[in-house]
């Protein structure tokens, strides 16, 4: 019998045992999770969010697993569901609820999975509150150390499925905290001068988690939300920044599954790719302007498309949000959205760009590194904020805070610096210098590299190759150095942002966890073209 240890106990790790579940063949399965509760993941769990965190995906969308999120949900007691402020008689497939309800959701799938993998005559162990410690492949196989006295024992195969890396609560202080997920939830803040690196959900959601503890948002029965200030709160002020300072629009309505590309496909790519790196870009980009002309020639008209080149797109995706005010233009936006979704009505040029992101995905890991920093300074940022879109609850809420006065949106250019004091963190731009009583930086999941692997053990063994990103194969084994390929399948996101940079959700969770369970089967058929250059 084969035996696998499966590091890491959320999405990836979940949907890998899924997919491992669908051989014929039991396996000895081993399954480490450093949190209490295995199958929850960090974005999920309790310990990591409040009530008021929405997670940025619907039923729709998630990988079933025994069944859909929605299907789960409407077998809950409305009770329990009434606590996260969810109706049971309201909810549809397109809903953004409670992250830590969808938590819930993996929780209960996971322990599912466990059982029938026994009943499959598969060995299953599951460790929790089990921090890996290290991990190293020997001639007897691979091994891992823990932070528990666990029996020793090699495995064939290692899935590290770790997902997102936060800094460590250390790291925080009273005054700054180098993430949401860094001590923020249990932290008291007081009513004073607030600062928030980062526009996006993220933000938006250290924003929430600071102002509910100095009021309370009230909603009423036409989805208008207002915010209540505490008496004793006054002098809270929450200012959301980054270089542009736009902020994210509303989630869109769009046919999905998605329908297919016309002229982006496959086919088309991958001829791109074999003519070579040099001009890829701009090549694929043109491909890209007569997909968008197809699916909506007026838009294409209005921002000139065809004048329009890679470097000079997100300029124009961008330009008109620019010289609004960021408030206006989400209010604006909000009204559109709900209106669209309410006529199911698809915005033809929002959902070709959605599509594509994926798509042009691929040509990635082929650029030379001149059309890579391009691409990650044009097209890469049109794709985020159009695949980023949030829920339309949090924009309420955004506005709920700055009708209150509490919160305000800083521009801060391409050139700025920022001082971390032990009492206050100021940052200074060409014109003028911002000084922050407490301060989080939520700019989001950052590319790693091998340097930063946590395994002391494997972190060796693959520096002696000489690479600063790991090279994984078809099934996200490690290919390199020769003595580890196809034992450990290094499946964690931020190692793979480098070559796949939308590779963040449960959908990639699902697609990853898939591929790495067929590396117990056979080897990988070829290596994913990896970056020589970061």
């Amino acid at each position: 019998m084969k035996k696998i240890a499966i590091v890491g106990a959320g999405p990836t790790g979940i949907y890998t045992l899924f997919s491992l579940l669908q051989q014929q063949t039991p396996l000895s399965i081993s399954i480490f999770e450093q949190a209490d509760e295995a199958g929850v993941g960090m974005p999920y769990s309790d310990e990591e969010n409040s009530k008021m965190m929405l997670a940025n995906i619907a039923s729709i969308e998630i990988p079933p697993i025994y069944c859909t999120y929605l299907e789960w949900l409407q077998k809950q007691e409305a009770s329990h569901l009434q606590r996260y402020g969810v109706k049971k008689e309201t909810l549809h497939d397109r809903q953004f609820l409670p992250r830590i309800l969808l938590g819930e959701y993996f929780r209960d799938q996971f322990l599912r999975l466990v059982d029938q993998a026994r009943k499959q005559k598969f060995a299953v162990a599951v460790y929790e509150s089990c921090q890996v410690t290290d991990l190293q492949i020997t001639n007897a196989g691979v091994m891992l150390a823990t932070n528990q006295d666990l029996p020793s024992e090699t495995f064939d195969l290692a899935v590290i499925a770790t997902g997102h890396v936060w800094p460590d609560e250390e790291e925080a202080t009273r005054t700054y905290f180098p993430s949401p997920w860094s001590g923020l939830m249990e932290a008291k803040v007081d009513a004073c001068n607030v600062g928030i690196m980062g526009t996006s959900l993220s933000g938006l959601d250290a924003a929430m988690a600071v102002a509910i503890q100095h009021g309370s948002f009230i909603e009423d029965d036409k989805q208008h939300v207002v915010f209540h200030r505490d008496n004793a709160s006054e002098k809270l002020n929450i200012t959301l920044m980054s270089r542009t300072g736009i902020l994210p629009e509303a989630d869109f309505y769009c046919p999905i599954p998605y329908e297919p590309l016309h002229i982006v496909t496959d086919q088309a790519l991958n001829a791109e790719i074999q003519k070579g790196e040099e001009g890829l870009l701009d090549r694929v980009f043109r491909l890209i302007v007569e997909e968008i002309k197809f699916a909506d020639p007026d838009w294409s008209q209005r921002i000139a498309l065809e004048s329009l080149n890679v470097d000079s797109f997100a300029q124009a995706w961008f330009a008109e949000r620019k010289q609004r005010d960021p408030f206006d233009w989400a209010e604006k936006n909000l009204q559109e959205v709900e209106r669209n979704k309410r006529e199911k009505h698809t915005v033809p040029w929002r959902y070709v760009i959605l599509r594509l992101h994926e798509a042009v995905q691929e040509i990635v890991p082929h650029l030379n590194e001149h059309d890579h920093k391009r691409f990650s300074k044009g097209l890469a940022r049109v794709f985020i904020d159009n695949y980023a879109a949030i829920p339309s609850e949090s924009i309420r809420r955004l506005l709920a805070l700055r009708e209150a006065g509490i919160i305000h949106i800083l521009a801060l250019g391409e050139d700025y610096k920022m001082e971390i004091n032990e009492s206050r963190t100021v940052l200074k731009t060409e014109d003028n210098s911002y000084s922050f009583d407490v301060f989080i930086d939520a700019r989001g999941q950052r590319p790693l590299k091998v340097k930063d692997i946590p395994f002391h053990g494997l972190r060796e063994q693959l520096q002696k190759t000489g690479d600063e990103i790991p090279d994984v194969g078809e099934d996200y084994t490690l290919q390199q150095p020769e003595d580890i390929r196809g034992r450990v399948a290094f499946g964690a996101l931020p190692w793979l942002m480098h070559d796949q940079p939308f590779v963040q959700g449960l959908t990639a969770c699902a697609e990853i966890g898939e591929a790495m369970a067929r590396a117990v089967v056979k080897p990988a058929s070829r290596a994913r073209r990896r970056l020589s250059f970061d």
